[in-house]
């Protein structure tokens, strides 16, 4: 650890096995700038000692909030962005003028070019009606990604149907986010499978008038745990595939969603779009995002 020069760090309990460490330390070595980014193990019942004492040392520049401290240390800030507001949480809070901390939520920067990675945000070709998103969860990701799709059309899928439903009441009004399915309705055949698709063409090109995108905002599929159950080959075949899961990288899905030929978008996207973000909140300079393949190579060793 570095002393005497401007730092940040990732809190949280557990904390060990984040890798911010490891990608903010790459960029601040590519940049060459005197600074630290450090993981420090905060409790639930300590974060409120532990921010205020953070407040009074001149060289702290913020912190990046892992589980189970997201939610808890929202209402510890003195600014919310809209982001932090709509997702409920913040993932990044940073140290203001007059004593202000900014709660920020850096999760729904890195869905935004985990969208752009994919093609999703590109203009449509003519004949284009909708973009029809499928998000799979109901937890904090899926909230990151519902708070940058406000407008589009999204059907939420979850194991528990009434909460994906409130999910979609909530961020539905002005938009069409107001679908919603349990989970088991992934597994539909397409001839059944019904409530957000209609008069979808699988075929490429210019006359295709319905593009989607399938996001998978659960942990299912992550070392550990069972599978994503469902069929991608009701999919058009240009169909974005993004799953937010990075151990393993290579998960069913996307081995599933390549299978099939379609644009499959791994959960490193994600977690390195979210964390430049944060940088540049923190230490004031662009992540030098000219190594990102450099850096992803470090993440998979």
């Amino acid at each position: 650890m570095t002393s005497g020069v401007p730092y940040a760090e990732v809190i949280g309990d557990p904390v060990g096995h984040s890798k911010s460490p490891l990608i903010h330390g790459f960029w601040l070595e590519k940049l060459g700038l005197a600074g630290d980014y450090r993981a420090t193990r905060v409790e639930r019942g300590d974060l409120a000692a532990f921010l205020a004492e953070r407040r009074r040392d001149p060289l702290w520049r913020g912190c990046n909030v892992t589980m189970p401290l997201k939610e808890a240390a929202l209402p510890l800030a003195t600014r919310v962005s809209e982001e932090a507001r709509l997702v409920r949480a913040t993932n990044c809070l940073v140290p203001a003028g007059g004593g202000e901390l900014l709660a920020h939520n850096t999760d729904v920067d890195g869905f935004r070019e985990a969208l752009r990675s994919g093609g999703a945000l590109q203009e449509p070709c003519a004949g284009h009606v909708a973009t029809l998103f499928s998000l799979i969860g109901t937890g904090g990701a899926a909230r990151a990604a519902l708070a940058e799709l406000k407008g589009a059309e999204v059907t939420v899928f979850g194991r528990d149907e009434a909460k994906a439903a409130a999910l979609s009441d909530e961020f539905g009004p002005g938009s069409e986010i107001g679908f919603a399915s349990p989970l088991d309705a992934l597994m539909a055949a397409p001839s059944t499978f019904d409530p957000a698709f209609p008069d979808c063409k699988p075929n490429r090109g210019e006359h295709q008038r319905y593009d989607h995108v399938v996001v998978n905002a659960t942990s299912l599929g992550m070392r550990g745990c069972p599978p994503l159950p469902i069929r991608l080959d009701r999919y058009p075949a240009n169909t974005v595939v993004i799953d937010m899961v990075y151990d393993p990288l290579d998960t069913d899905l996307l081995k599933e969603a390549r299978r099939l030929g379609m644009i499959a978008v791994d959960g490193l996207v994600m977690l390195i779009g979210q964390a430049a973000r944060a940088f540049e909140l923190f230490y004031g300079r662009p992540a030098p995002r000219q190594h990102d393949s450099e850096l992803r190579a470090l993440l998979t060793a």
